[in-house]
């Protein structure tokens, strides 16, 4: 299964969650109705002295239906579902970062020298460089011993990664790996925003339950009084559990089966099933297993690596598959016995990720120019052989993550200068080094664009932003997007007057030259699009386009681009376009056509991938296939090409690995 499938099979399981809700929100009203139905009638029989009208001569009727009770009832519980459903969705709408406070997390200091956080940065770096997403909040869950983590998020731009005190204490490196790896297939798959959905609807079903609990301990003020609130709380308490029991079912029916294809997924991302089993079994040795402390452990349970709670009943409530079903799944030679954890483990693990510290990877053919470049040899460029990249290979890696990619990252990311990496793990350093990136070439123009940042923003960043400039050029023809993934996740501890700073001059950089050049536009609108959530300047994308039809504008507008950045040649620009043109699988009575330059100008282009990303996934899949078609009719993918086509995919939402990493 493709990542454009996943993406639809993950909206049609929303679907299944509105159905299994409306089945709990018709159970919750029946049952409510009927308590309130026998209330009345007691109150009736207490007014008329029994169940007899005043003249003791016809007995009052309890009838089964009544209108007025109904919709009262009915009233009520929608209100309450739905006000605490609102509520709790509010209260998670920053994404990620929300989830992992709620749960106690602490934000791990992205230079910080804790060899543990350390490990669990370099890993979480390394999958984000070969997922090709941005670099989300990494946070450590402090008061939890249990070996547990989670991944949070409406989309990449506000995914946040978490793990337990005990997860990073007791895996090795490779078994972190797994962790990571099974986290990072719910971000590509696009679990995450499936489940806030989903903790906002539980908590919704749960609040008749938590009502009758605050009513249960409800005292009167008079003690001669006959308080009933403590009556009908202990009924409301009875009743709610109809929504806790279907809150939990609807977690066990949404998780537990993508559990085992993130399992299997992970052990894609890293070739190395001997790293999640390990954790697994780890799990099973350890006396605390993966069980979760927190007050909102329940309502979050479903997100986690592991099972957060205790076993339920025959397992049949539970959101995680047995953890010997999950290791077979994966390692079907293990002997079904969890090995015992020995007291010297942490020690073991910390000095591992001590060594880690100071250990530097080989550098692969494909980063040989990078690398030479920072040890300041003399190596020509046209010396560099740059990497052979398939036209057909580009749609099989969209979502998806392989051994070479993680490879390539580790090695990426240990081939970047120290001042690089150094300035993509601080806020303000990070911006600089976006700077650096769309500085121009020429010495003239480059001086202006310093002179100019050195007014609009503090001087220390302008001097900074001249000093990361050598290196920035000497990788950036490779490392371009991974430096940028790598910065956002910096970029988000910004404040809002720092935000509006950085954009204000991002903007004013792209145009410095006169002309905003196609590349530094779709850079402009990945970082903004990424960062838009955090400081609340875009609503939440959701599919309004599901067929093409209205799009085939939009997409002529992206694919005539393309045909125009590479040739400058007429015959050559309608020979791209008209290659890659049937991939849209547009309906005949819509052809797309070719435009010219001009119409697919910057105005155009920002409109058209606007619409474009909030189009269903099949369609950005044609699309893409489409505009890879196009850029590689001549027989080859350059490099500047695939970064391109990689940025227009990253700003629909699609994320896509580096290119010609398997060649």
């Amino acid at each position: 299964m493709d990542f454009f499938a996943r993406q639809d099979q993950a909206r049609r399981k929303t679907k299944w969650l509105v159905i299994y809700f409306a089945a709990a929100v018709a159970g919750l009203t029946v049952a409510v109705y009927f308590l309130a139905l026998v209330a009345f009638a007691g109150v009736q029989a207490k007014t008329h002295h029994g169940y007899y009208n005043n003249d003791g001569a016809v007995p009052i009727q309890l009838t089964l239906w009544n209108p007025k009770i109904f919709f009262v009832s009915t009233l009520g519980v929608l209100a309450v579902i739905f006000l605490g459903s609102a509520y709790k969705t509010n209260e998670l709408a920053a994404g990620g970062s929300a989830v992992a406070t709620l749960m106690g997390g602490r934000l791990v200091n992205q230079n910080t020298t804790d060899a543990n956080e350390r490990k669990l940065l370099n890993v979480v770096e390394e999958m984000s460089i070969a997922a090709g997403v941005p670099m989300p909040q990494v946070y450590v869950l402090e008061n939890e011993r249990g070996i547990n983590a989670f991944a949070a998020g409406h989309s990449t731009g506000d995914a946040a990664v978490g793990v337990t005190r005990g997860c990073i204490e007791l895996l090795s490196r490779d078994e972190l790996q797994g962790v990571i790896g099974h986290e990072f297939s719910h971000i590509l798959n696009g679990d995450m925003r499936l489940n806030l959905r989903l903790i906002g609807i539980i908590f919704g079903l749960l609040c008749i339950a938590t009502i009758g609990r605050i009513m249960l301990y409800a005292r009167s003020s008079n003690s001669r009084d006959k308080n009933p609130l403590p009556i009908l709380g202990l009924a409301l308490i009875i009743l709610g559990s109809i929504g806790v029991f279907f809150g939990r079912l609807i977690q066990a029916a949404v998780s537990r089966q993508r559990e085992f294809l993130a399992d299997a997924s992970s052990v894609q991302f890293t070739r190395n099933p001997a790293g999640l089993s390990g954790a697994l079994q780890k799990i099973g040795a350890y006396g605390y297993g993966s069980k979760l402390e927190s007050e909102h452990a329940p309502d979050l349970c479903h997100m986690f690596f592991g099972n957060g709670l205790g076993e339920s009943l025959f397992g049949a409530m539970a959101t995680h598959p047995p953890i010997p079903e999950r290791i077979q799944a994966i390692d079907p030679a293990w002997d079904g016995k969890f090995p015992p954890l020995k007291p010297q483990l942490v020690e073991t693990v910390k000095r591992a990720a001590l060594d880690e510290l100071s250990h530097r990877s080989p550098m692969p053919g494909i980063l040989r120019g990078v690398g030479t470049a920072l040890t300041g040899a003399a190596v020509m460029e046209d010396a560099l052989t740059p990497p052979v990249i398939r036209t057909q290979s580009v749609m099989a890696g969209v979502g998806t993550v392989s051994t070479q990619h993680l490879r390539y990252a580790e090695q990426l990311r240990d081939a970047l200068p120290e001042n690089l990496r150094t300035a993509a793990r601080d806020p303000l350093d990070a911006t600089a080094l976006v700077y650096a990136l769309i500085l121009d070439a020429d010495e003239k123009l480059r001086a202006t664009q310093l002179a100019e940042i050195s007014k609009r923003v503090a001087n220390p960043i302008a001097a900074k932003t001249a000093a990361l400039y050598p290196d920035v050029a000497a990788v950036a023809k490779r490392a371009r997007l991974p430096l940028v993934n790598l910065a956002i996740g910096s970029l988000r501890n910004l404040t809002a007057a720092q935000f509006k700073q950085f954009a204000d001059m991002l903007e004013w950089l792209a145009g410095s030259d006169g002309e905003i050049q196609l590349f530094e536009f779709v850079l402009q609108k990945i970082i903004l699009r990424h960062l838009a959530s955090k400081f609340g300047s875009a609503p939440l994308a959701t599919v309004q386009y599901y067929t093409l039809k209205p799009l085939v504008s939009d997409c002529a507008v992206i694919l005539s681009a393309f045909a125009n950045v590479g040739s400058n040649d007429a015959g050559e620009i309608q020979k791209a376009f008209a290659t890659g043109a049937p991939y849209l699988r547009a309906p005949m009575d819509v052809t797309p056509s070719l435009l010219p330059r001009e119409q697919c100008g910057l105005e155009a282009l920002d409109a058209a991938l606007n619409r474009l990303a909030i189009a269903a996934p099949i369609i950005k899949k044609n699309l893409l296939e489409a505009a890879a078609r196009v850029v590689g009719a001549d027989g080859v993918i350059l490099e500047a090409e695939a970064e391109l086509l990689r940025a227009v995919a990253d700003t629909l939402d699609c994320p896509m690995p580096p290119l010609g990493v398997e060649a």
